[in-house]
């Protein structure tokens, strides 16, 4: 065959054979790109109309358009020989992969959730690949997976889908339904990956037999070894995820790739990944809550800052509690207005418990509802309902703390009940001004962080001694400083108000936090240092005190820390899009290219929430744009550029991102200009453009030598 030229391709070598055929790389003549070409073995066809509705189908797969499926081009025949044209992947099988040596836990996870989201986007189209299996995988060297074959794939409308069509499957690799002979649907597909997945955390098959008949009954009838038992290395965690995937039962698995990725993803796996913690296979004695925003039961339903508010509220104080495991805020807003199960939230939350509530707000009067949920099965713990006067509010939030520590029968110290009702002010308005100025602040743009300004100082001149509300007006001046207005009298403002802050409550983590930030923008760095371990003493789950750390270490060049805290802050808020993009970049500037990789592979499924949920974020946008320059794809990734200019073209951030992305691309001329831009906007952290590594192809250009020397 090589040399040959079949159709408008010409065959260049040979790269392997199995039960469904030959796989060459060829070259297309036309439009001048590798293919592989897989041709079909003839026997595979009862009949031309067989052969004609696989093309069909076929033709469906090829619609698909997803990183990790390997695209099919087309599917047609010459000289009476059927074949398949696919993008051509420059990488090695998995199966090849498993055999070159046992794979680490990390990284088959993250080709397991790769896989997984191939099959989330296939499956929502309709299609069934019937066939994953290892050597259906294809791994680059950058890591990135591509599911291969899903020319062979089945539409969940065709009634005849079994284990007699074209592409029925692997035998080891098959579900019992499709080992049996019955009709399958998407399910069959997450059976094949539990069954990846148990070989690359083992380097063995879960089902094995000298004949596909033995093999077969073994699936169907049989246990395999747990991977316990084989590898006792595997957290429990993932060997039951993987369970789960093999459950005998298509109604026992996940019913979707969807939520079986929010598992693969979920923080207390990657907490168990994270430790070296022993495996007895007992569950986990730690009680673990998440409070989930409290819904806005008002008339003109014009209190969600309030709500919000109250959430938070809640949080901090339970954070407090010392033999008690709470959820980040980030995390837990992240099911803000769900319909999900709170069995599912709890799950993907990894929390034995949920508090939930709403909240109706009229005149003076406030009436606060709320009810803590077993997530194991979905059973109420404690409900309760307070009808109270407006200024009641502070009460009813410490009841609540105290009532959900009682119901999870939690002994707190003398400290830990000081601290529970212990009220950050006792002034309706204050508050009701500080919960304003957060809500503005989250907002992140330059005109919301001025209305936030303004609430916080209408809060103090309220509350002289409101601590939250001086350490929030100092984290707009920290964040005016850096990003519109290279003002020293904004900077010199933030270590002012963070320091009040502190002299009001030395214990309160947000201002240790807010402190330390604006000190590291003072490069007093020790000092920022010790401000920052602080809170997070104070507060483990304070994600600010991870990021603006991590931040701090990178400016100093100290980039091996920052991976460290980047990694924290993702494990404390694993939604935030921002964390995972600047972790990418610590780990290239390491130099730790397969960590780089994984670590942005992770950061587009979680841009792409985001903004699934709000579209018009400039800077999710230009995240996004980052990450597809990253790995590559410079079309996409202009084409987000081009997005984030339209949407805010006068935003100091989105000029810095833009200019980074131009540098990375080699457009040096526009990337200056932009940079040019963005400083003329505000934009002013020197020490971080000074360890950037999207800024080296600038660095010998005489205007930017020139922008530089003229930053404070």
């Amino acid at each position: 065959m090589i040399g040959r030229h079949i159709s408008h391709y010409t065959i260049v070598e040979r790269l392997g054979e199995g039960g469904m055929g030959v796989v060459y790389k060829a070259e297309d003549t036309r439009l001048k790109r590798p293919v592989a070409l897989k041709f079909l073995r003839s026997d595979l066809f009862g009949n031309e109309e067989q052969k004609e509705r696989f093309v069909r189908e076929g033709r469906t797969a090829g619609l698909l358009d997803h990183t990790n499926i390997c695209t099919v081009y087309e599917i047609d025949q010459a000289e009476d020989q059927l074949f398949i044209a696919m993008a051509f992947v420059d990488g090695q099988t998995l199966k090849n992969v498993i055999r070159s040596g046992l794979l680490a836990t990390e990284r088959a996870m993250d080709i397991a959730i790769q896989i997984a989201c191939g099959l989330e986007a296939a499956h929502k189209k309709g299609i069934v690949h019937r066939d994953i299996k290892c050597s259906n995988v294809m791994v680059t060297g950058e890591g990135l997976v591509k599911i291969t074959d899903f020319g062979l794939a089945k539409s969940t409308g065709d009634t005849e889908i079994s284990k007699t069509t074209v592409g029925a499957g692997t035998p080891s690799y098959m579900s019992p339904e499709q080992a049996g002979g019955d009709a399958v649907d998407h399910r069959t597909d997450i059976w094949s990956l539990g069954v990846c997945m148990y070989e690359m955390l083992t380097a063995e098959l879960p089902f094995k037999g000298e004949y596909d008949v033995a093999v077969s009954y073994s699936i169907v009838n049989e246990e395999p070894r747990s991977i316990s038992e084989v590898c006792p290395e595997v957290p429990l965690e993932i060997e039951n995820i993987v369970k789960r995937c093999m459950a005998k039962r298509p109604g026992d698995r996940y019913q979707t790739a969807t939520e079986l990725i929010a598992h693969l993803e979920s923080p207390h796996l990657a907490a168990a990944l994270d430790s070296d913690a022993v495996r007895d296979g007992a569950p986990d004695t730690i009680p673990s809550i998440a409070v989930i925003p409290f819904v806005d039961m008002s008339a003109g339903k014009d209190q969600e800052y309030f709500c919000d508010g109250i959430t938070e509220e809640i949080t901090n104080k339970l954070v407090r509690v010392g033999g008690l495991n709470v959820a980040s805020r980030r995390s837990a807003f992240a099911f803000k207005g769900s319909s999900d199960d709170i069995r599912d939230i709890g799950r993907k939350l990894g929390v034995t418990s949920i508090l939930e509530g709403s909240v109706r707000k009229a005149g003076d009067r406030i009436r606060v509802t709320g009810q803590l949920i077993n997530t194991r099965d979905g059973y109420h713990l404690w409900s309760n309902q307070y009808d109270r006067r407006l200024d009641d509010v502070f009460a009813i939030q410490d009841e609540i703390a105290e009532n959900i520590v009682d119901a999870m029968s939690i002994t707190l110290t003398d400290k830990e009940q000081r601290d529970i009702h212990k009220p950050a002010t006792t002034d309706i308005e204050a508050y009701d001004f500080y919960l304003r100025g957060r809500d503005y602040f989250y907002q992140a743009h330059r005109k919301s962080m001025g209305y936030a300004l303004q609430m916080f100082h209408s809060a103090i001149e309220k509350d002289p001694g409101y601590a939250l509300a001086y350490a929030g007006a100092a984290d707009c001046y920290s964040y005016l400083y850096t990003n519109f207005e290279r003002d020293q009298t904004h900077l010199e403002k933030a270590v002012e108000l963070s320091e009040k802050a502190l002299a009001l409550d030395s214990d309160l983590a947000e201002a240790h936090a807010s402190c330390g930030h604006a000190l590291s923008l003072s490069e007093k760095f020790e000092e920022a240092e010790r401000k920052f371990e602080k809170a997070i003493e104070l507060n483990p789950q304070l994600f600010e005190a991870y990021f603006f750390h991590a931040r701090m270490c990178f400016a100093q060049g100290l980039v091996r820390k920052s991976a460290e805290l980047f990694e924290k802050a993702s494990l404390v808020d694993p939604e935030d899009f921002q964390t995972p993009v600047l972790l990418a970049q610590s780990y290239r500037s390491l130099g730790d290219t397969d960590r780089q990789m994984a670590v942005l592979r992770r950061a587009v499924r979680v841009i792409d929430r985001y903004l699934d949920m709000n579209p018009d974020h400039v800077r999710a946008m230009y995240f996004k744009a980052t990450v597809h320059v990253e790995t590559g794809d410079y079309k996409e990734g202009l084409r987000w550029i081009e997005k984030a200019i339209a949407t805010e073209p006068d935003d100091s951030m989105t000029l810095y991102g833009v200019a980074c992305l131009y540098g990375r691309m080699g457009d040096i001329d526009a990337a200056i200009e932009s940079l040019e831009k963005s400083i003329a906007a505000g934009f002013s952290y020197r020490g971080w453009i000074q360890n950037d590594p999207d800024m080296d192809p600038l660095r010998t250009h005489p205007r930017f030598v020139k922008l530089l020397e003229k930053l404070p």
